[in-house]
């Protein structure tokens, strides 16, 4: 039989080397032997551990750190957490209104996501949550640390944040709630400047901003500022609509490439509909993923001037691919990229990627808390803040203000040469 097998594979090695393909005779065996490595360290643990084990919880074990060990974004999710995942994309779910990622090995916040506990309370993008309860967090997996964060709305967790710029941690008591993902706020501000902050990109956004710019165009907006400031991402596809609100000419709004993925480009229509429409973007470190692809393909083709601090840089693509046993793999494919070629993933050892904005406000990570403890909506003519924070206490929002400045410098400007 082992000369049969031999013959076989000097075969294949020999049609490969006709073929002009390379010899697989070398891949095969280490390949074999790898895995061998861990069908004999499961055979060990199931007859010479102390205890008895759970064969599955093993397995599932081995899975999670070989994901783990390939990137960030890329994860092994057992069946409930793929559950949770599912129940996510419909649109609610308990929890405390945050997206986490790990860097350097800690849970780090992308950003949490407006109207929830963790909103309101002042957890800001790149704090770094060292403990859940009692247990340190460093080597925890997403997935894990998110079957720990949700739990049943109006209890308790209690999170250890360490911020930059803190000598010691702080403490968290945050009451779980029902999250419903939000998309779109409106307002028209002074002069004609319409507003809208898009929260998180999903199957409606496209519709959503349509809409409200529709109604903001009739109110006598003559100019926008598109908030995605703490905006963590979503779908590819609605990135690409979105996009395609404000710009048009089939010019290039974005592609992917993996080494097993062609390279895809993703087009914009002939027209846009706010194509002519003097635009700024407003972002920030929580600014990942989607609205990174909407900035680079805005800022990359001169359409939107681009105001805020560097965004996260979260550039890859995730593939979900179900599993039989109910769990899932998400693996990262391909890479996304902007009209000019530029990779918007950070690289984690050169700590480059993100989009730098056109014109960049460093804003004090205390003054970011303020802000999102202010009201969520912006100053409108008729609207009068709702705020737990006192107005004397009440910070200036100074990345809105330049936007605002500029775009009247530009009305000004085009006024002069009529």
């Amino acid at each position: 039989m082992k000369r049969r097998n031999r013959i076989l594979i000097l075969g294949v090695a020999a049609v490969a080397g006709v073929f002009g393909l390379p010899p697989v005779r070398s891949a095969v065996d280490t390949t074999y032997e790898q895995i061998k490595l861990l069908v004999d360290v499961l055979q060990y643990i199931r007859e010479q551990y102390v205890e008895s084990v759970d064969q599955k919880a093993i397995v599932y074990g081995a899975a999670s750190g070989m994901t783990r060990a390939l990137d960030p974004f890329s994860q092994f999710m057992e069946p409930e957490a793929h559950k949770e995942m599912k129940t996510e994309t419909q649109g609610q779910f308990g929890g405390l209104g945050i997206r986490i990622a790990v860097r350097d090995g800690w849970l780090t916040v992308i950003t949490p996501m407006p109207d929830t506990p963790a909103y309101r309370l002042g957890i800001l993008p790149g704090d770094k949550i060292v403990k859940i309860e009692d247990e340190v967090t460093q080597g925890l997996s997403v997935e894990d640390a998110v079957t720990r964060l949700r739990g049943k709305p109006g209890t308790k967790v209690s999170l250890t944040i360490a911020r930059e710029g803190d000598k010691e941690p702080r403490v968290f008591s945050i009451t779980r709630e029902v999250i419903k993902i939000q998309s779109v706020k409106s307002a028209l501000l002074d002069g004609g400047i319409g507003y809208l902050r898009l929260s998180e990109f999903i199957e409606t956004s496209n519709a959503d901003l349509l809409k409200a710019g529709r109604e903001l165009k009739s109110k006598g907006m003559n100019s926008l500022i598109l908030d995605l400031r703490n905006n963590p991402g979503g779908l590819l596809t609605s990135a690409v609509d979105v996009t395609k609100l404000f710009l048009g000419d089939n010019k290039l709004i974005v592609y992917t490439q993996g080494r097993a993925q062609p390279r895809a480009d993703y087009l914009a229509d002939a027209q846009a509909p706010y194509g002519n429409l003097p635009l700024a973007i407003l972002v920030n470190g929580g600014s990942a993923s989607a609205s990174e692809i909407v900035t680079g393909a805005l800022q990359d083709q001169r359409r939107a001037i681009i105001v805020g601090s560097e965004t996260f840089g979260k550039g890859s693509v995730q593939s979900v691919i179900p599993l039989e046993d109910g769990s899932a793999l998400r693996l990262t494919v391909a890479k996304y990229y902007t009209p000019s070629g530029r990779s918007i993933h950070r690289d984690e050892k050169t700590k480059k990627g993100g989009i730098t904005p056109d014109i960049v406000i460093a804003v004090p990570r205390e003054t970011e808390a303020k802000l999102q403890s202010q009201s969520e909506e912006v100053y409108a003519k008729d609207k009068a803040p709702q705020s737990t924070v006192k107005s004397e206490e009440r910070v200036k929002d100074e990345v809105l203000d330049r936007a605002v400045e500029i775009l009247k410098a530009e009305a000004v400007f085009k006024g002069m040469n009529r």
